[in-house]
């Protein structure tokens, strides 16, 4: 009887799969400066506009209403370490299915259960040092851009909160992707779904009329996020049925063991 491979060995061999493919350090690579790239344009325009700014006749100043914590943080910037992280994780898997590949991993171990697993871990841990590395450069760097402004420092009211959900978004995104490819199997359309549930759905459950409506929108990784990087010093208008920052934790949390454990099942049952 064949013994079964260590789960180390096969974290390595996912590891080497991964880093063999040219496309995973320009993806990661380019895809990391962009998102970093237009928080500090943000951060550094902001800051020019600000410069230019002078009381109201009333005395008011005009730069007491803005929020640094903004800047480190773009939406659309996030929405593109979305697409980068949830196509990074599809590309892992599906990518074994288009090769091929898939089945000389399955004769050498059998267990498919514990090939998910260890490529799941992979996947997590590397694009979780991105979101890392992105989160915490952004908010650095725009808040030091803003040091006249109100910039922040992690120790400030929710700073670090944000930095956190930002660094995780980037591994619950490749989990999400990761499981629409275990159910589909096809290059295009796994990118596509991927981007459909996590950037399209969100959007059209943005709704603040009917509950319902809103505590969709409230269960989906992006809105979570934007719930959890928001600047608890600053007045928002929470709407009619506000998310919770506890119920945003526990979104980030649910959605990438969901889409892990589906990837996990979906390819142990399945025939290659």
């Amino acid at each position: 009887m064949t013994p079964r491979p260590r789960f180390g060995r096969l974290l390595a061999a996912e590891w080497i799969k991964l880093w063999s493919l040219r496309s995973s350090y320009w993806v990661l690579g380019a895809g990391a400066l962009a998102v970093v790239a237009i928080n500090v344009n943000a951060a550094r325009s902001n800051a020019d506009r600000l410069a230019t700014m002078l009381p109201s006749p009333d005395g008011l100043d005009p730069r007491m209403m803005f929020d640094p914590m903004h800047t480190a943080f773009v939406g659309p910037a996030y929405q593109i370490l979305v697409i980068i992280a949830g196509s990074v994780g599809a590309i892992a898997l599906f990518g074994e299915y288009s090769s091929g590949l898939i089945r000389t991993t399955a004769a050498a171990v059998p267990d498919r259960r514990a090939v998910v697993a260890a490529k799941a871990a992979v996947v997590t841990a590397v694009t979780l040092a991105m979101g890392a590395v992105v989160a915490l450069t952004s908010f650095t760097v725009s808040q030091w851009l803003l040091r006249e402004y109100g910039g922040l420092s992690l120790a400030d009211p929710g700073a670090a909160r944000a930095v956190a959900a930002s660094a995780l978004l980037a591994p619950v995104s490749a989990l999400v992707g990761m499981a629409v490819a275990a159910l589909i199997r096809h290059a295009t359309g796994t990118v596509v779904t991927t981007i459909g549930v996590l950037l399209l759905l969100p959007a059209l459950f943005g709704g603040d009329t009917y509950r319902w409506v809103a505590e969709i929108g409230h269960a989906m990784p992006l809105p979570a996020w934007q719930t959890l990087t928001l600047n608890p010093a600053m007045d928002y208008d929470p709407g009619r049925y506000p998310a919770t920052v506890t119920g945003s934790w526990i979104v980030l949390a649910a959605w990438p063991l969901a889409a892990a454990v589906t990837a996990v099942a979906v390819v142990h049952r399945r025939d290659l």
